[in-house]
């Protein structure tokens, strides 16, 4: 026994439904939209607090460095050695097509030790760089 698709015509149906697509594509895309932004907080770091700052959604389509108290480097999730820091980030523009590096250090580094990392990139021709920092509550 065939469907009829109601204009008098016999025989299968040939029309998909795509509602169940849609609905299960909707439940995908809010399932992408919570985590997405969890991802990059894997790192642990004490960020500083700042009262105001120009807000900055990270996601994983940036370019993040990452400096942990320990003065542990990550690209991304991803941990590298200080030599091959310069190649990773340079890899990482190329597949983002971006050149922002967005600079997250621990709040227990001092500033030397950051201001060194960031002179060290800025003569390694990596000229825009933003430092991420926390909004003070």
């Amino acid at each position: 026994m065939a469907f009829s698709a109601g204009n008098g015509r016999k025989g299968p149906m040939a029309e998909i439904n795509v509602t169940p697509l849609v609905d299960v594509m909707l439940v995908l895309l809010v399932i992408f939209m919570i985590t997405a932004p969890l991802m990059l907080n894997g790192i642990s770091l004490d960020l500083p607090k700042t009262k105001e700052a120009n807000p900055i959604n990270l996601n994983t389509t940036q370019v993040i460095l990452s400096i942990s108290k320990s003065e542990e480097l990550y690209v991304g999730q991803d941990k590298v050695l200080e030599n091959e820091l310069v190649s990773e980030l340079q890899a990482k523009f190329k597949e983002t097509k971006s050149d922002t590096l967005f600079l997250r250090a621990d709040f227990a580094l001092t500033y030397g030790k950051v201001a060194k990392l960031m002179s060290f990139l800025k003569s390694s021709g990596i000229t825009k760089i933003a430092l991420v920092t926390e909004l003070q509550k």
